[in-house]
């Protein structure tokens, strides 16, 4: 039966020791040098890799066993894993990138809408603009046109001249034409045999008539005309000329360009 103190003195002899503390440290080069650093990495299987043998064996037992190392073998492999975690995790460079990508996006989408508004108000400005001298055209010729018919009437065809003149108008001025023409000016025109001839003026030496416009969008317009009326009846003794401005209102409907107001100056 073996004695329990030499049992006890061998697991405690500086043989054993020496062999934990040589396994340690290889453990510690491995780890410091990697799996590529050449010939140091490899057990050494020369005399002085023996345990407990050469002077360095000592050595090796008082490093291990001081009181600054404070970490197992076990947890420097471990620490330096989660060395390598925190350098790859670690996205303090690329934040401020980042975000200033995300800032350079989002300007860059509010200019893109903002071009987008621009071109669009330009183009329906251009429309408008187009529209609007189209309407002036338009609205000029019809006031030049309708004018005469208008303001002009003979008691010996009467109907037929209000129903020309009412083709022109539009809206409640049209309604108001008829009641004027049908209480007031045909019973004076039938009694004393009125006739009135209306004419845009125009230059003695040619050229446009006088009218201009003097407002206008491209559904309402108003325009000013110099009309001459030539009257004759059993009232006068001779024919009789007035000279006139007329402010005269037109408005676009489905059936073109009508007068909506006639107003003398």
């Amino acid at each position: 039966m073996a004695n329990p103190s030499t049992r006890s003195r061998r697991a405690g002899s500086p043989g054993s020791r020496s062999l934990a503390a040589a396994a340690r440290a290889a453990a510690r080069r491995a780890e410091r040098t990697g799996p590529d650093s050449g010939p140091e990495s490899a057990p050494d299987s020369g005399p002085e890799s023996a345990p407990g043998s050469g002077p360095d064996s000592g050595l090796d037992s008082r490093r291990d066993s001081a009181p600054d190392s404070g970490l197992d073998d076990m947890q420097v492999p471990a620490l330096v894993g989660v060395g390598r975690v925190l350098q790859t995790e670690d996205p303090v460079e690329e934040r401020p990138g980042g975000r200033r990508r995300g800032l350079v996006t989002a300007v860059l989408a509010v200019l893109v809408v903002a071009g987008l508004v621009a071109v669009t108000v330009l183009g329906w400005k251009y429309g408008d603009a187009r529209q609007t001298e189209r309407a002036r055209a338009q609205a000029l010729a019809t006031a030049q046109k309708a004018a005469p018919v208008i303001l002009s009437y003979d008691h010996r065809h009467l109907d037929r001249d209000f129903d020309a003149a009412r083709a022109h108008l539009t809206g409640s001025f049209r309604d108001e034409y008829r009641r004027t023409t049908t209480k007031v000016v045909a019973p004076t025109a039938k009694k004393y045999k009125g006739v009135v001839k209306a004419t845009v003026v125009k230059p003695a030496g040619g050229g446009a008539p006088a009218a201009s416009v003097v407002s206008a969008s491209p559904d309402r317009a108003v325009v000013l005309l110099f009309v001459n009326q030539v009257t004759s009846s059993t009232q006068i003794s001779g024919p009789r000329v007035d000279l006139n401005r007329v402010r005269m209102t037109l408005t676009l409907t489905s059936g073109g360009w009508k007068v909506s107001a006639v107003d003398a100056l």
